[in-house]
Parts: structure tokens; C-alpha cells; sequence
């Protein structure tokens, strides 16, 4: 069963995924026209500057899988229970502190966001952050939930939920815009759609998995194992903050709302990008912490790690070289001319991420072994250097300034420093898994190639050649992998799947 969650787990993951793209290049647009450029950049501003309460969380909701899967593994369902009881507990305080401290950024919402914002925009802002504010307070004891549904590898219902989510939201943001609600409308709108996923989260915890707490005998020497555990995953976490966050905000201070909203169009499409690699490797994770907790054998890690990300580079490879084959047209048709400089920002976030993203599981194996505290530091001078070089970089090029900034900085640590770190210290072996990763990296050529013949000899301006193009490249891009990249494992892994289709469709055929 637990193999059958899995499977399904990734399957349900990439369906809720695509649907999700689906939906966003019909709405995203719509979405623009309807808030105008301005407004929209002011949510994303509001919502980067929001996003830094989250740091309140301290990185415990990382160590629940953690401390869960040890106690799974011997039966201990008492302390399951504890474990349980105290997250809820230190999770509601942190809900608690989160809400005071977001009605203080409430009060100061001039100071924060500085003088490049009129006053219209300076009343909205402090509207969208006090929604905002709400929804992250109430999200942090309701994330114990979540938690435990993924501990417990319930991920058929979490995917299905999730795909609630992707339908729902753009339908009911799309309603409040046409009702005329604008940045407002969507804040209200999304609150009430995570309420609903958080309560659902919470009934099937209670009706499925009868999920129990014990408040008894607060484990002091626990909670202090988890706080230094946790520790570094906090420092992780300010690291995310500024790598991803802080660039909208610096360009909101020196630059306007424009230059925000055109940044924060790029950061979406980098935000689709991770989320295909994570869609793999995050049902996965209870796994890896049993592998560390029974056998810890670096081998069977480093071959679990290198068959996934050979898979997450596939996928990754497909969409990045395609947005780089395709990108410009693909903005100014679906965003619009205004947005036309989000390309060269998307291509410098997206290209230096596509390493740590198809080693990401290998995050999992340093928490689970309790090593990723280098990483921990490591990210925050990468962090840092990314501040550094940000500031003046925003100040004389704007957002493709501060892309570059956060790329430079980004290929250096996880290009070297990272990767000299899990082969030395954590045990993995990556001369082996880049061996097997530069494998697929011929196939890559022929798409690639075919994409810029097509760019060059038709107008892909134009929505007829544009999909024409697209559907060349993707099938180039397909047999290209099949016949040049792709070991027996991953051909199978698409083969079985047809194969058991193709046999039940003739079965129906033959009723």
C-alpha cells in the first residue's frame, strides 16, 4: 500500500501541477488586466514582506517527520501522541506571536514600505497585510496536520486536496475581480479557501488517521533536541526569505511597484519551476528517514538520490531549455508587453536553481542524519553575498540587477561548496551521481538545436507557429531522452504504466 501511496502520490503531484499551469496561462493573464500592473505588484510586495513571519516557525514543522518516523519505527504510539500534543501547543504560541507582531507591521506600514508608494497604495497595503497577517497566524497550528498526513504518507488524499486548491482558488479569485475587489478580493478570497483546506486536513487527521495528542508530561528534553535540530533548519528558512524575498522588497523601495510586479511575474514562473522538482522528492522523505533510522548505508542513499534526480533533471531540462528556446514570445503573449523584461529575470532565477533542485533530496538524507547544519551556514553567507551584491545591482539595472545578484550567488555555493560537502562529509557519492546526471546531458542537444531552427525560420509571435513550435520541440525533446538518455529503469517507469492502460482499454473494448 505504501508503495501504491507513492506512485500515486507523484502521479497526483504532477496532475495537480500541470492542471495548476493550465489554469494559470489562461488566468494569470485575465488576472493582470483585471488588478492592472501597479496593484499587482503591490500584492506581491505586501505578500514578500509578510512571508518573513513565517520565520517564526523556527524550522519545527521540518523536524515533525523527523522525530515521527523514530518513534514509527519502534511503535511508540504514547509518544506519538506526546509529539503530537506538543507541536500543536508550540505551533498555537507561535500563532499567537505571529498575530501580535503582525498588527505591529500593520501600524508601521509607512515606515516599511518607504516613499515610492502613493497614498493610495500605502491604504491598500495595510488592508492586504492585515488578511495576510490573519492567514499565516491561523496557518501555523493547522500546518501540524498537514504534517502529519504526510508522516503518515497519506498522499492521495493530500494531492487530491491540493488539486481542490488549484481549481478553486483561481475560480474564486477570478469572481472577486470581476466584482470589481481587486488586491483586496484575492487576500479575502485565498484566506477563506485555506481555512477550508486547513479544517479539511483536520477531520480527516480525526475521521481517517485518528490522530491523538497527549498533553501530559511536556517532554523538556525532547523539545530541546528539537530546538537544536531545528535550529539550522530556521537558518535555512532566513536564508529562503532573502534569496527569494528580498529582492522584491529592495526593488520596492528603490524602484516602485512596476519594477515589483514585473520581478515578481519571473519569480512566479521560477516558483512553477521548483515545484516540479519537489512534486518527486517531497513524497520521499518518509522514506529516507527510515532508510537513516534502520540501515544508513550511503550506497542505497546515493542510488536512491541519483535515480530521482536523473528524473528531476528530465523534467527540469524540458521546461528550462524550453523557456529558454521559448520564453520571450511566451511572456509577451501571455503577460503582455509591459511584463516583456520578466524573461531575462526568469532565465537568471531559474538556471542557477536546477542544480540544488535535482539534488534536493539529498537536503532530506542531511536532516535525516542530522548533518545539514553546514548547509545551514553555508546558505546564509550564499544569503548574504546575495544582499551584497543585490543592493547596488537593483539601484543601477532593476530586477534583471537583482536576479543576477541572487544567480551569482546561488551557482557558487550550490555548484561547489554544496556538492563538495555531500561527497566528503555526508558520504554520498557524487562523481557517481554526476556521471549518471552528464549522461542525459546529449539528448538535451537535439531539442535544443531543433527549438532555435524553429524560432529562426517561423514567428513564433504569432499563437499558430508558437504551438506548432512547441509541440516540435517537446516531441523532439521526448524520443531524444527515450532513445539517447533514458536508462531501462525510467523507460519501464513509462513503459508499465502505458502497457497496463493499453490492457485494460482493450479488456473494456472487448465487454
Amino acid at each position: 500500500m505504501r508503495i501504491n501511496q507513492l506512485k500515486a502520490g507523484v502521479v497526483l503531484s504532477y496532475t495537480s501541477m500541470f492542471l495548476g499551469y493550465a489554469i494559470s496561462i489562461v488566468f494569470t493573464p485575465i488576472m493582470l488586466r483585471l488588478l492592472g500592473q501597479s496593484e499587482y505588484g503591490l500584492y506581491n510586495l505586501v505578500s514578500s514582506v509578510v512571508s518573513y513571519l513565517g520565520l517564526l516557525s523556527f524550522g519545527f514543522g521540518s523536524a515533525y517527520v523527523r522525530f515521527y518516523s523514530r518513534y514509527r519505527v519502534r511503535d511508540q504510539q504514547e509518544e506519538i501522541a506526546k509529539l503530537n500534543g506538543m507541536f500543536l501547543l508550540v505551533f498555537s504560541v507561535i500563532g499567537v506571536v505571529a498575530l501580535l507582531a503582525g498588527s505591529v507591521m500593520v501600524a508601521n506600514t509607512e515606515r516599511i514600505f518607504g516613499d515610492r508608494l502613493s497614498v493610495a497604495e500605502l491604504a491598500t497595503a495595510k488592508i492586504l497585510m492585515a488578511i495576510m497577517v490573519f492567514n499565516l497566524a491561523t496557518s501555523f497550528p493547522a500546518s501540524v496536520f498537514n504534517s502529519y498526513i504526510t508522516a503518515n504518507e497519506q498522499y492521495v488524499f493530500q494531492k487530491l486536496l491540493q488539486m481542490v486548491r488549484v481549481v478553486a482558488n483561481p475560480l474564486l479569485v477570478l469572481a472577486v475581480l470581476l466584482m470589481g475587489y481587486k488586491s483586496v478580493g484575492m487576500a479575502v478570497a485565498t484566506t477563506l479557501l485555506t481555512l477550508a483546506i486547513d479544517v479539511s486536513n483536520i477531520v480527516f487527521c480525526a475521521k481517517r488517521l485518528n490522530m491523538r495528542f497527549s498533553f501530559q508530561q511536556f517532554d523538556l528534553g525532547l523539545m530541546k533536541e528539537m530546538t537544536v535540530f531545528a535550529s539550522f533548519i530556521f537558518l535555512n528558512m532566513i536564508v529562503d526569505q532573502i534569496n527569494w524575498n528580498v529582492d522584491k522588497f529592495l526593488l520596492g523601495r528603490f524602484r516602485g511597484t512596476i519594477a515589483v510586479a514585473t520581478y515578481g511575474l519571473a519569480a512566479q514562473l521560477n516558483s512553477y519551476f521548483m515545484s516540479l522538482s519537489t512534486a518527486i522528492s517531497s513524497v520521499f522523505i518518509p522514506k529516507v528517514n527510515r532508510m537513516v533510522a534502520t540501515q544508513d548505508d550511503n550506497t542505497q542513499l546515493t542510488e536512491l538520490l541519483t535515480r530521482v534526480g536523473r528524473i528531476q533533471f528530465m523534467v527540469l531540462s524540458l521546461i528550462g531549455s524550453g523557456l529558454f528556446v521559448f520564453g520571450k514570445p511566451f511572456i509577451r503573449m501571455w503577460a503582455g508587453n509591459d511584463y516583456a523584461e520578466s524573461y531575462p529575470i526568469a532565465l537568471l532565477l531559474i538556471l542557477p536553481v536546477t542544480v540544488p533542485l535535482i539534488q534536493n533530496l539529498g537536503i532530506e538524507v542531511q536532516r535525516a542524519k542530522n548533518m545539514h547544519h553546514f548547509r545551514s551556514w553555508l546558505y546564509f553567507f550564499i544569503a548574504l553575498a546575495n544582499l551584497v551584491l543585490s543592493i547596488p545591482l537593483v539601484k543601477s539595472f532593476g530586477g534583471i540587477g537583482s536576479a543576477l545578484g541572487t544567480a551569482i550567488a546561488l551557482l557558487v555555493g550550490n555548484g561547489f561548496v554544496m556538492n563538495w560537502y555531500y561527497h566528503f562529509r555526508v558520504g554520498l557519492d557524487m562523481r557517481y551521481f554526476w556521471t549518471q546526471i552528464l549522461k542525459l546531458a546529449p539528448a538535451l542537444g537535439i531539442p535544443v538545436v531543433s527549438g532555435v531552427l524553429v524560432t529562426s525560420l517561423f514567428d513564433t509571435s504569432k499563437l499558430v507557429w508558437f504551438l506548432m513550435g512547441g509541440f516540435i520541440y517537446t516531441m523532439t525533446f521526448v524520443l531524444s531522452m527515450w532513445f539517447m538518455g533514458m536508462n531501462d529503469y525510467e523507460r519501464e517507469l513509462i513503459a508499465v504504466p502505458i502497457r497496463r492502460a493499453a490492457r485494460r482499454f482493450r479488456a473494456a473494448l472487448t465487454r
